[in-house]
């Protein structure tokens, strides 16, 4: 493939690279059943269908009495005799007959009869009788059965992520396991022969690698299995050897540095002979520089050295891959407009996700703001931030009240 020329004009636009990754990349075939309290995070492989309706019966949402709809009265007030107690896990097998009730607490079976539950704050007792007024409902306080989940209903879809809500539905219904999609395999290194990582002595011209720490942190949120392979020393030889190696078992190989022009940068001419380049410059600020290709039949993603700029790259282009490569349902991204009260700098030509710090001003509306100062290699503009603010490629300079859009870290995460 021949490469774009270094007009930013000629770049893939971040809509581009996005349709060129989604319609390169396939989810994996395999699958595993793993016991529910194993589940959480990963992929539904299968459709789960439900041979229970939940709840299974009609049952009280209150603490009260059990009362016939038809006693109810619509002016003044009625008395009821209390012929017994439903308590939760016992069933009351007395049916309830005109003028009668039943003592009952939340969750137990509604008495045969009954259809209505008078909440006991609202009920005056004396002895075995109640006064009630008006003002209640037929039907009111009761859950119905089925009226969460119908028999043979899909309760779970494929593609669905498991969340703990869905692992508690799953042990409602009696499921103790569930099929999903095997676990992604992701290796990734960075190169740079000025890397040390962390816990070495630095020497003079190094700096401590911090990208390989954040991947990790990344990926593990994904819930993928990792491969740290370290820091590969610019050389030629090293690189291919990594790639090699790295291609033999995993789906995913992500790289760190070495993706630019360079001449130490041999990442991107390695990828050339081993296999091939979709793209590799993005008319994007900061993460220009990235690089998305195959090695064998392994996807192949190179970012940026700058560590803002290999955080952005990540959650812009690799997660959503990998998020498809798991058989995920597609996730839209979070995106909102709100005022901007920090004045930005920009210059028009690239989209550019700044980082802001979303909060709300004394009137409790959200409003957005600067982190500072926006270099691709200021990472703590990630750590105090919470969001991007996502400028448009057109746009200029933004005035500290306009409106801009803003796309929260937290659905990213």
């Amino acid at each position: 493939m021949n490469s774009p020329s270094c007009s930013d004009s000629n770049f893939l636009t971040v809509e581009e690279a996005l349709e060129r990754i989604d319609q390169d990349l396939q989810p994996i075939g395999e699958d595993e059943q793993v016991p529910i309290r194993s589940a959480l995070g990963r992929i539904v492989a299968k459709n789960v269908f439900t041979q229970l309706k939940i709840p299974p019966h009609d049952n009280s949402a209150m603490d009260g009495y059990a009362v016939r709809g038809a006693d109810l009265p619509t002016e003044g007030k009625a008395q009821l005799t209390v012929i017994g107690t439903s308590l939760a896990g016992q069933l009351y097998s007395k049916t309830i007959q005109p003028g009668q009730c039943t003592r009952i607490f939340t969750g137990a079976v509604i008495p045969p009869g009954a259809d209505t539950v008078i909440m006991q704050e609202h009920v005056e007792r004396q002895d075995d009788v109640i006064t009630i007024g008006t003002n209640h409902q037929k039907g009111q306080h009761v859950r119905a059965a089925g009226e969460d989940i119908a028999t043979g209903q899909i309760i779970l879809s494929i593609g669905k992520r498991l969340t703990p809500a869905d692992i508690g539905l799953l042990a409602s219904l009696g499921i103790s396991e569930v099929k999903v999609k095997r676990r992604l395999r992701v290796a990734f290194f960075s190169t740079g022969d000025e890397l040390c990582s962390v816990g070495e002595i630095l020497q003079p011209g190094h700096i401590y690698d911090s990208n390989r720490y954040t991947l990790h942190g990344m990926l593990t949120q994904l819930n993928v299995d990792i491969l740290d392979m370290g820091v590969i020393r610019d050389n030629p030889n090293d690189v291919e050897n990594a790639f090699l190696a790295a291609a033999n078992c995993n789906d995913v190989i992500i790289t760190s540095g070495g993706v630019s022009v360079g001449d130490a940068d041999y990442v991107t001419d390695t990828l050339r002979r081993l296999g091939q380049i979709n793209f590799w410059k993005i008319a994007m600020k900061p993460g220009k520089p990235l690089t998305f290709g195959k090695i064998k039949n392994t996807v192949f993603f190179g970012l940026p050295g700058n560590p803002v700029s290999a955080m952005v790259t990540f959650y812009q282009f690799v997660q959503p891959a990998l998020r498809r490569m798991m058989g995920q349902n597609k996730l839209i991204p979070l995106r909102f407009t709100v005022p901007c009260v920090s004045p930005l700098q920009k210059t028009p030509g690239r989209l550019e996700f700044q980082r802001g710090i979303l909060d709300r001003d004394e009137h409790k509306n959200l409003i957005v703001r600067s982190t500072g100062k926006q270099g691709s290699g200021i990472l703590s503009s990630m750590s105090q931030a919470n969001c991007f603010i996502v400028l448009p490629k057109e746009s200029g300079n933004v005035e500290a009240g306009s409106e801009v859009v803003v796309e929260p870290f937290e659905r990213l995460f």
